[in-house]
């Protein structure tokens, strides 16, 4: 077999006969399923980088926080990767086959030689092929064959040890040998047509085998019948069972040997009928696969070494009869070549039709399943967006809502919180003033007792200012404290309403939870009794209340306060302007440097009655005596002096501890009374602003609280702007991948209008 495989290839001149053949090359048939098998891998190369993409998509947009794409729709999408990848396989190694079948040494290797126009295939006398011989086109260009089971590449030398029946070493007969030579060489290999030989149907009875292993995908069937007898009850069994297999397999019928018939010319077209007719009977009537009239297009008349001969002959450059075998060559080989022409034809389209048209369905099944997925995905996604851009508006119109209710509820609050201060500034002025001129029933109310000593009134009055800053400050809050409270309550309420209007659901009970105090708001009066009067200085000397002193002192209107107090002028630092400085930081000044009274004060006639009766001059009194005896007589005299001296004994003798008692509080509650009418005001104010600093803390709270919701709204906004340029992205490659899917859909029914439906 190595001979005739080496002797072959040294015979074939490759590029002449391509020359000479490239008008047939173009014109064949068989270049239907060239296009096809290209055209239909193509398509199939942009649906596997689809589906590819459209994975990637659907894997991308799971990992978003959207919730897109489900679980089961990747699966489903990426089921069809496998899918695309097993018919792209398939799709490559997809060729149209023929199989030739007959009795043992009815010239089977001879026929495939003879189209492939070269003596590939072992063919003699006897049992030559043992195995099945697959004849393929090589892509590299090299000639080698390998075993069924076998990825070895083996020389084509051995051809012989393994498909030489007469060789010892023998395969099964079920065994199948690849031999891959040169596209190159043969026309027909280049149009990806595949021979199948098989051993003989009359060597096995085992003939089932065969056809599930090597006959259920062949395009065309080609029996191969000896001309010098007939068609034999074997061979039709074969085809049987093949039509068991297949609804509608594509048999030719080649009676073999027909250049015998020249021996008796005078029966030969008796014989021809007679062949004729049984073959016909055979495919319409027993197989039903054809009608009559078809199935004798489907039976030919060669002589396959004559035609194997004479192309041989061809090639070396000789006439074509020089390899004739007997007379009527010309009738044979053209019949030879009708046969070859109505084969292409059929194997062409039975080819296409087979193994593209079942891809080609499944194909565009794909591309709808993947496009009806990407319809909900689009839908679901525009439905999302949806929502995202209602939610969307809903947030900015809130947002914008709170922004503007903020700032009207902050300028109202704001008067309010003025208002509410100016208010408990006139009460507590008022409170205040009237405390004040009932002072002295407080200090009445003092009753610890009473001692002239320095050391002992010192600790008096130190209780006496605790007396009143505890009494003053326990009466104001009696009378303000509540009112004070309830008008704080109601307003922090009023307050804590309208802003929690603003706040989300969730946040509005926090918004309740933080305002309530365990106990009502209570105003701090902080008078300080101890430093106000700090400088009060007492005046407890007896003094005649009808002394010339005294009169005149009533007669010049001067105040008994400027006695009691020693001629001591006070009042408070202009400096202490601010109602948060405390009564504390209150310092009086007593230099009469600074403080000097005004030469006006003193009237002129005062200051010569002081000036002589404190002169100790007896001379003044002596002439006041003697005035008033001259005028009024001795008498009157006596009497008013017994009356002047009764009442100053009668004085002196009440001026007792409980008199000085009386005297010192009366002084107190004068010297008291000025000081805290300077502290009105600013206590007023103190109060004031205590109140305005609870309701301005309150108010302050409530809007950290609706700044943290409108910080929650913002960031809302900013998520669902991401969320929407991920819809949008998601929307935008959904849509451009089932444009795709409808592209491909659409390429794949193109392909089917020109190449299936047109062999209908």
């Amino acid at each position: 077999m190595a001979a005739y495989i080496n002797r072959t290839m040294s015979m074939i001149g490759g590029d002449s006969q391509l020359r000479s053949n490239d008008a047939r090359i173009e014109n064949s048939p068989l270049q239907v399923f060239v296009k096809a098998k290209k055209r239909i891998n193509d398509i199939f190369g942009e649906i596997e980088d689809y589906v590819n993409h459209t994975v990637h998509f659907m894997e991308r947009a799971a990992n978003t926080d959207q919730n897109i794409i489900e679980t089961e729709e990747i699966k489903n999408i990426h089921s069809y990767v496998n899918k695309v990848s097993g018919i792209r396989d398939v799709l490559k190694r997809d060729h149209m086959k023929v199989a030739f079948f007959g009795r043992t040494s009815n010239g089977k290797s001879t026929v495939i030689n003879a189209m492939l126009r070269d003596k590939i295939l072992p063919s003699g006398m006897g049992h030559t092929t043992n195995c099945f011989l697959q004849v393929e086109g090589s892509e590299n260009g090299e000639s080698y064959l390998m075993i069924d089971g076998s990825n070895e590449k083996l020389s084509v030398l051995s051809v012989a040890q393994l498909g030489h029946a007469l060789c010892k070493e023998k395969l099964c007969e079920s065994n199948l040998v690849r031999i891959f030579w040169p596209k190159e060489k043969c026309l027909l290999l280049r149009d990806d047509v595949v021979f199948v030989d098989s051993p003989g149907v009359d060597v096995t009875p085992n003939l089932d085998e065969w056809i599930d292993k090597h006959c259920l995908d062949a395009d065309v069937f080609v029996l191969v019948v000896n001309a010098e007898s007939t068609l034999m009850q074997t061979e039709k069994n074969f085809f049987h069972k093949v039509s068991t297999k297949l609804s509608k397999p594509n048999i030719f019928i080649l009676n073999n040997r027909w250049e015998a018939a020249q021996t008796e010319p005078e029966y030969s077209e008796g014989v021809r009928a007679q062949h004729q007719d049984r073959g016909v009977d055979f495919l319409a009537n027993e197989l039903k696969i054809y009608t009559p009239k078809d199935a004798d297009d489907r039976i030919f008349f060669i002589s396959a070494k004559e035609t194997l001969n004479a192309r041989q002959k061809e090639q070396l450059g000789e006439p074509a009869h020089n390899g004739a075998l007997a007379e009527g060559f010309q009738n044979r080989y053209f019949e030879f070549q009708d046969f070859e022409r109505k084969f292409e034809e059929c194997i062409s389209k039975s080819a296409v039709k087979t193994k593209f048209e079942q891809h080609s369905q499944r194909g565009k099944h794909i591309a709808t399943e993947i496009r009806q997925t990407l319809d909900e995905i689009l839908n679901r996604t525009q439905s999302m967006r949806e929502e995202q851009l209602a939610m969307k508006k809903k947030v900015h119109d809130k947002l914008n809502y709170t922004e503007e209710q903020l700032i009207s509820i902050t300028r109202e609050m704001k008067d309010k919180i003025d208002r509410m201060g100016d208010d408990v500034d006139q009460r507590v002025s008022k409170a205040l003033n009237e405390e004040i001129r009932r002072l002295a029933v407080l200090v009445d109310e003092f009753n610890v007792p009473f001692h002239s000593e320095s050391l002992v009134l010192n600790v008096y009055k130190r209780e006496l200012h605790n007396h009143i800053e505890k009494g003053l400050g326990s009466n104001l809050r009696t009378r303000l404290s509540t009112a004070l409270a309830m008008n704080i309550e109601a307003s922090q309420i009023e307050m804590t309403n309208r802003m929690a209007s603003l706040l989300p659901e969730n946040k509005r009970q926090v918004s309740l939870n933080i305002l309530p105090r365990r106990e009502p708001f209570e105003i701090l009066y902080r008078l300080n009794c101890d430093n106000l009067c700090a400088d009060f200085r007492e005046n407890l000397e007896f003094r005649f209340s009808w002394g010339i002193t005294a009169l005149i002192n009533r007669f010049a209107g001067k105040r008994g306060q400027q006695i009691s107090i020693a001629n001591y002028p006070q009042s408070i630092p202009q400096s202490l302007v601010s109602p948060t400085d405390s009564v504390d930081s209150i310092k009086f000044v007593t230099n009469p440097e600074n403080f000097s009274p005004r030469n006006d004060d003193w009237s002129l006639a005062t200051r010569i009655a002081v000036a002589s009766i404190t002169s100790q001059g007896t001379m003044g009194g002596l002439i006041v005596a003697g005035f008033m005896l001259k005028t009024v007589g001795w008498r009157l005299i006596a009497v008013t002096g017994a009356i002047y001296g009764s009442l100053y004994l009668y004085e002196r003798l009440t001026w007792t501890n409980k008199a000085r008692e009386r005297e010192f509080k009366r002084q107190y509650v004068a010297h008291a009374t000025q000081k805290l009418r300077l502290i009105v005001d600013l206590t007023s104010s103190n109060c004031s602003h205590q109140v305005k600093q609870e309701l301005s803390s309150t108010f302050a709270r409530l809007c950290h609280l609706v700044d943290e919701a409108t910080i929650e709204m913002d960031s809302e906004l900013k998520t669902i702007a991401m969320t929407l340029r991920s819809l949008e992205e998601a929307a935008s490659n959904a849509k451009v991948l089932r444009n795709k899917a409808n592209y491909l859909a659409n390429e794949l029914e193109i392909f089917d209008e020109a190449f299936i439906k047109s062999l209908n």
